[in-house]
């Protein structure tokens, strides 16, 4: 026999599949980063494993769809990088394989397209900098945006009409 206690705690203890849709209701999730949130909450694996499987069966979890809605919002809100997204995708457990086919689909060579927009948004705040040092704080955010350094260097030079001499 147990314990009211226990019996108590055992009742106020969410069944994976509860915990699962309320973690899924606050934003979709891949299938990793459930997997990994569910195993912190201490539920048992085989229950973990089911559990997504089901969930996979009915569509709650979609890596590629997942993976796409978060790609198309960092190259379209933040014109970040293919690199950047790339490791955002990687940080919230997408496997390789998919991020790699979304990538390809939605970040085609539209880099420097994304890396020019944003280049030249912000060069206008650049305007009381000298120039070889507007070059370089340009080039630095492009960096950190997750663009190549040298798409970074292509779109500081035409943001901020540079020859292509002044390295």
């Amino acid at each position: 026999m147990s314990s009211p206690a226990a019996e108590r705690r055992a009742k106020a203890r969410k069944d994976v599949h509860e915990r699962a849709l309320g973690l899924l209701a606050v934003r979709p999730r891949s299938r990793r980063e459930l997997e990994r949130r569910l195993q912190a909450a201490g539920y048992d694996g085989d229950e973990i494993a089911d559990e997504l499987a089901r969930l996979e069966g009915v569509g709650l979890i979609d890596d590629e769809a997942f993976a796409r809605a978060l790609a198309e919002q960092a190259f379209d809100r933040r014109k970040a990088g293919r690199r950047a997204v790339a490791g955002a995708l990687a940080a919230k457990g997408v496997a390789p394989s998919v991020a790699e086919a979304v990538l390809d689909d939605l970040g085609g060579d539209g880099d420097d397209g994304r890396a020019d927009e944003l280049a030249r948004a912000r060069a206008m705040r650049l305007t009381g900098v000298p120039p070889d040092r507007a070059f370089q704080r340009l080039m630095g955010f492009l960096v950190r945006r997750g663009h190549s350094p040298e798409v970074a260097r292509r779109a500081a030079r035409r943001a901020l009409d540079v020859e292509a001499s002044e390295d």
